[in-house]
């Protein structure tokens, strides 16, 4: 199977989960716990999903190597359960992405590769979901470097002050 191939199933699969994605992050009112940084939201209806979710602590906005003022939605880093998923890591990035690019999640100096869809960035499989989980287990901080589709470049940095705590309170409450 062609990467381009892969890459359209994952959107596929993934469009099931929409629901659960950056729309219902932003707008739920579901907070059950959180933990420093990060804070943990349940939803019981269509169906049982858990997730945890934290803001930047900063955005740098740059266009051709230059600081740019821009306007974005809501930027948000998390991590979802639902339908019997082992922890789902998502960025929304507050702007549509380049078409067919991808954002870099650098977490403590270990890189990794998040493809793109309209506002949101998944990781490619569930194998990348768990190592990044236990990289920000391990980690200090997040940074998500994107491009958005008008050239902008995105940098957003990301505590991880009590994401450990917050993921196994997500884990528990959707198992």
């Amino acid at each position: 199977m062609t990467q381009s191939a892969i890459r359209g199933a994952l959107i596929a699969m993934l469009a099931l989960s929409l629901p659960f994605t950056p729309a219902l992050a932003q707008d739920s009112t579901n907070r059950v716990a959180a933990a420093t940084d990060w804070s943990v939201f349940v939803e019981e209806t269509p169906t049982k999903s858990c997730w945890i979710v934290s803001q930047p602590k900063e955005t740098l906005n740059t266009r051709d190597g230059k600081p740019a003022e821009v306007t974005r939605g809501k930027i948000l880093l998390y991590v979802s359960y639902f339908a019997g998923s082992a922890g789902e890591v998502s960025f929304a990035g507050g702007y549509p992405f380049a078409p067919n690019s991808t954002v870099e999640l650098d977490v403590s100096g270990t890189k990794f590769e998040l493809f793109t869809q309209n506002e949101t960035a998944w990781a490619g499989s569930a194998d990348d979901d768990a190592k990044i989980a236990a990289a920000m287990k391990a980690g200090s901080s997040a940074i998500v470097t994107g491009r958005s589709a008008r050239g902008t470049v995105t940098k957003d940095t990301f505590s991880l002050l009590g994401f450990t705590a917050a993921l196994e309170e997500a884990a528990t409450r959707c198992k």
